[in-house]
């Protein structure tokens, strides 16, 4: 087992040798910097509705209602068996517990039902860390009491999410998805981003499941068993955020709250065929979320509608005051929708596309399906693609790699040398031993790479709007290939080093039925720009999507 073990260690340190070459490459070569993103960008978004960090949630989310085509019930709800859509929305929620059809109560138990489903099946493939059924009714019977008075706080009342396991949730622990964490830190209070969710009447699941702290991008889990992709149940859900992405894939929840720091929304919201939106460095306050020390990492939704994303995003965000002062966000604020201008702004926007990175995958059909998708866009709208050059992407890879790799361990070696080592997966140490071998002179070499890379990226923004990129590289089999983990984060790391907003929207699948996300990189603070341009691929692309197989519909059950 040792030898297994140590085998492991050098096959994965190996893989990074070219680490300690690129460092000291370019250790003189530019000033260092620790900022995640620039200041406001000088560039303001057209069509906008403004919400306002300071505003109650409550307010926040009426407002973003405004921006959305009016509700027709009677599109979402027709005469047959077979509703002719993939995912109930918030609206039909809200719709359906407004109207009498059913109540938050009833769903709650279809849920309950869904969970313990998922949690019997063998192997064990249990979506979720921890779940309490009795809590889930009170929550739930609380709600529908307000739905028969008359007075439901918001839109989200009633709404089912579920909150990742390094996000806090009180009264339930915070794992990180270890079997330890929670006996060595407590939960006191909401996280910042579920205390805001909480305002607004959402009711929580539970903790979802992870890849151990988050240090992984399948989703494996040997503490609680590991969730599986909805779409393939021998298939990982991608990470770390892999139970968040499994509730809502298979229809259990409208959204989830995971967090990003190497993709880790847009991954597995990609493998798992829904929306995931990876919002700037420092537009949600992190408090409250196990990861809140870092500079590359961002508590973020995910959801089965780019709908559904604006409208859990208008609740959640708002920089805390720290960031307000040194990053200086530009005002919050969402995609008016039903503009008359709508669809001249989306003619006249120019859409980045690098194409030798492109198509840099393990499998063309996620880029031809990706540009395809693109086309489709260019041809409705009249939007442009434009060709531009992303130089250093190895240098940008490796950047990543320590920044987050040192920022990890500064946070859990303590833990790790007080005696907790061998609670750790095999991953996680493995994972911990690599970032160990890092040096502050690394630290701050990376951060002078980060620095050029957000150079180049600003130059690309000089001339395009947005930049677009498969979400992953691979949809390959494969557990410890750290060639494929290397294509799964291939074009995801700009938004995490660079702090940059990105969203993964679903369009289309290979030909084993797998799920195809194409993602869209935006500038600094530039999220309602991507949620407009994302919503009208989502529309057009709606019909090559299809429901995963493993599926539970709490609504109309």
């Amino acid at each position: 087992m040792r030898s297994s073990r140590r085998l492991l260690l050098l096959t994965q340190v190996n893989t990074f040798l070219p680490i300690k070459q690129c460092l000291r490459l370019n250790r003189r070569r530019s000033p260092p910097s620790t900022a995640a993103v620039p200041s406001s960008s000088s560039m303001p978004e057209q069509g906008v509705l403004l919400l306002g960090d300071d505003r109650d949630p409550v307010d926040r989310v009426e407002e973003a209602l405004h921006c959305l085509p009016p509700y027709d019930s009677s599109l979402r709800w027709p005469a047959g068996d077979k509703p002719p859509f993939l995912y109930w929305k918030i609206r039909d929620f809200a719709h359906a517990y407004r109207s009498g059809i059913t109540t938050p109560s009833v769903v709650a138990e279809h849920i309950i039902a869904g969970v313990e489903e998922w949690s019997n099946k063998k192997p064990h493939m249990p979506m979720l860390v921890y779940f309490n059924a009795d809590d889930l009714r009170k929550q739930a019977e609380a709600s529908t009491k307000r739905f028969q008075q008359g007075n439901p706080i918001s839109i989200l009342d009633g709404i089912f999410i579920t909150i990742k396991d390094d996000i806090d949730c009180f009264p339930y622990p915070s794992k990180g998805a270890t079997t330890f964490f929670d006996k060595i830190r407590s939960v006191e209070k909401d996280a910042v981003c579920v205390a805001r969710l909480r305002k607004c009447g959402v009711l929580f699941i539970g903790k979802a499941n992870m890849h151990e702290l988050g240090l992984g991008v399948t989703g494996n889990n040997p503490n609680y068993g590991t969730a599986r992709n909805p779409h393939s149940i021998d298939r990982y859900t991608g990470g770390s955020s892999s139970g968040p992405a499994a509730l809502v894939s298979s229809g259990l929840c409208s959204a989830a709250i995971g967090t990003d720091g190497g993709g880790s929304v847009r991954i597995p919201s990609s493998l798992c065929g829904i929306i995931g939106l990876k919002t700037t460095y420092g537009r949600t306050d992190m408090t409250g979320a196990l990861c809140d020390c870092g500079t590359v990492e961002v508590a973020s939704p995910l959801a089965a509608s780019v709908e559904d994303a604006l409208l859990v995003y208008s609740a959640i965000a708002g920089s805390r005051p720290m960031d307000k002062l040194t990053l200086r966000p530009s005002p919050l604020c969402v995609p008016n929708l039903v503009s008359p201008d709508n669809n001249n702004i989306l003619g006249s926007v120019k859409i980045g596309k690098y194409t030798e990175w492109f198509h840099d995958v393990s499998d063309r059909d996620i880029s031809n399906t990706c540009e395809d998708a693109l086309n489709l866009l260019c041809s409705s709208f009249g939007c442009q693609i434009e060709e531009i050059i992303l130089p250093e992407l190895e240098e940008m890879r490796t950047a990543h790699v320590v920044s987050i790799g040192t920022e990890s361990f500064c946070d859990l070696n303590p833990h790790y040398r007080a005696g907790k080592r061998t609670e750790f997966t095999l991953d996680t140490r493995t994972s911990l031993a690599l970032f160990g071998s890092f040096t502050s002179t690394d630290y701050v070499a990376s951060q002078r790479i980060r620095r050029r890379i957000m150079y180049y990226h600003n130059e690309a923004f000089k001339k395009v709007d947005v930049i677009a990129t498969p979400t992953t590289g691979s949809l390959k089999l494969g557990e410890s290939n750290y060639v494929v983990s290397a294509y799964l984060m291939r074009f995801v790391i700009a938004g995490n080093l660079l702090g940059l907003p990105a969203i993964t929207v679903p369009v289309g699948h290979d030909k084993q039925g797998l799920p195809i996300g194409l993602q869209l990189i935006g500038r600094p603070w530039g999220e309602a720009s991507l949620l407009r341009v994302a919503s009208a691929i989502e529309e057009l692309c709606l019909k090559k999507r299809k429901r995963p197989s493993a599926f539970h519909d709490i609504l109309n059950a």
